[in-house]
């Protein structure tokens, strides 16, 4: 299936459709565990044009999907969980950060704006067979139930300056938070105590490039 880069969408739901068709129609390369026997490269081809790597874990990146960086990085290597932590990531991406979080905690949600994400960090997370992840789209908090409460929250913002129109690409918006950095910082601040259990803790990354004030 050749994509048409010209074609627009009226609804995310149209989006998601052509995606479904695009995945199916082309034969995926999944790359597995490293100690594991990897997919004949002959047999297939990988629609995906870049990998993310940490520890022992292969991740495959859309085209349209912000690759892992130091940030991710970051955040992977602080974030102490439990087997009693509800977990939501926030702009999961690829899936990196949601996967590594349900290898201890007992329920993990994952939410992103980018269908190509969602789509993206499913099929990475049934490379590696993980179960315990919910993947939902939606702005920030949108898709999150009123009546729901998280004991952590990880979230590698948007947290760059930005000019006008850099976040409309898809990934410009995992990046580009606006003339001072915080324009999702600061949205995602207001809402994210309501969703906060008493004890519970955030993760957020910001840059010192961004207005602290």
């Amino acid at each position: 299936m050749k994509k048409d880069p010209n074609k627009r969408y009226q609804t995310a739901k149209e989006l998601l459709i052509d995606i479904d068709k695009y995945f199916n129609e082309e034969k995926i390369f999944i790359s597995r565990k490293k100690n594991q026997t990897p997919i004949n490269p002959q047999e297939t081809w990988m629609v995906y044009p870049k990998k993310a790597y940490f520890k022992d874990l292969v991740f495959m990146v859309d085209e349209h999907v912000y690759e892992p960086a130091e940030d991710t990085f970051l955040i992977a290597e602080n974030m102490t969980i439990t087997e009693d932590d509800a977990v939501l990531e926030i702009g999961t991406g690829c899936g990196i950060l949601a996967l590594l979080a349900a290898e201890k905690a007992k329920t993990v949600v994952a939410v992103d704006l980018n269908p190509y994400a969602l789509k993206c960090a499913s099929r990475n997370a049934e490379t590696y067979k993980v179960k315990n992840i919910e993947f939902r789209h939606g702005d920030l908090f949108q898709p999150i139930r009123r009546n729901e409460r998280f004991s952590l929250i990880l979230f590698n913002s948007p947290y760059l300056p930005s000019e006008l129109n850099e976040e409309k690409s898809w990934i410009g918006k995992a990046w580009a938070g606006g003339p001072n950095g915080r324009q999702v910082i600061d949205r995602f601040i207001t809402e994210a105590t309501k969703f906060l259990e008493s004890e519970g803790r955030i993760l957020l990354v910001k840059s010192s490039l961004s207005d602290v004030n």
